[in-house]
């Protein structure tokens, strides 16, 4: 009986784990994130057990620092900026954190910014205070454009060598499934973006919109975040990106994944928003 009993109870582990890992998908779990990030829409990273966060519009000027036990560590109200739309951060080798005002759903926006922020690890009190870099598209000519030239909107970019690299959310129908990719320095002034092509992830709208962005320390690799898939750029130049090409991985999962940030070389932390009682979490991926 004893043998049976212990059996059965292996056996139930295992459907458990199944179960566990499957509503995951290829997604390890690492915490439930605080109820006040339930919209979360960006991540950076500095440490190996904690990460920093924003929400996307209609939420409040502040980065929060939370740990991989789910706890909130730090907060900070950002000074000389305002929550029109964020929608990813991501910082720079010198510490700096930016956070990317540019979620268009419409593509209506003429007030687009990043927020230059000093590295919040080393920031004392209960604020911070932003550098402003404002920007457009020149490529586009009317605030709203036709449905089928919706590509303004944005949710994702990443820094490397002086510049911010953004990829903007195909919104146009009918949908192609391309990312318009675009480049601003990384200081403050006003800036007309440097038009770098147009990736093609592939032809789902509920999967292939990128949603989030980076690039991993050693800058080998870039990895681009839609809901549920992950591209990633494993030979490229920064200066030709469009001829990359992409490798698609299905993280069998479809809940509204927003954010991706290195940890290290090969290490990814991504977040989702909860919607519907799921999502709302921080995971792990490492890159095959």
């Amino acid at each position: 009986m004893k043998v049976m009993a212990k059996h059965f109870s292996l056996q139930v582990m295992a459907l458990f784990l199944f179960y566990s890992c499957s509503n995951h998908g290829q997604l390890a779990y690492v915490t439930k994130l605080p109820s006040s990030l339930k919209e979360n829409s960006g991540i950076a990273t500095y440490t190996n057990d904690a990460a920093w966060f924003i929400e996307d519009s209609g939420n409040d000027d502040v980065i929060t620092k939370v740990d991989f036990k789910g706890e909130i560590l730090k907060e900070f109200k950002v000074k000389n900026a305002k929550n029109h739309d964020w929608e990813d951060l991501t910082e720079d080798k010198k510490g700096n954190l930016y956070i990317g005002d540019f979620g268009n759903n419409a593509s209506d926006r003429e007030d687009l910014v990043i927020y230059k922020l000093p590295n919040p690890e080393y920031e004392t009190g209960d604020h911070i205070t932003a550098e402003q870099i404002a920007f457009k598209y020149p490529e586009q000519k009317r605030f709203p454009p036709k449905k089928k030239e919706r590509y303004y909107d944005a949710e994702a970019f990443f820094h490397y060598n002086n510049y911010l690299y953004i990829f903007t959310k195909n919104r146009a129908n009918p949908f192609s499934g391309e990312s318009l990719i675009y480049r601003v320095p990384d200081t403050k002034g006003n800036y007309d973006a440097e038009y770098l092509g147009r990736l093609k992830t592939c032809d789902d709208w509920d999967t292939c919109k990128v949603t989030s962005a980076d690039i991993s320390p050693d800058g080998k690799t870039v990895v681009l975040l839609g809901a549920g898939k992950l591209w990633t750029l494993s030979e490229f130049d920064l200066e030709n990106l469009s001829e990359s090409t992409l490798k698609e991985t299905d993280l069998m999962v479809r809940t509204q994944l927003e954010s991706v940030s290195f940890v290290d070389n090969t290490t990814l932390l991504l977040s989702d928003e909860e919607a519907k009682k799921e999502g709302g979490n921080l995971y792990k991926y490492t890159l095959k």
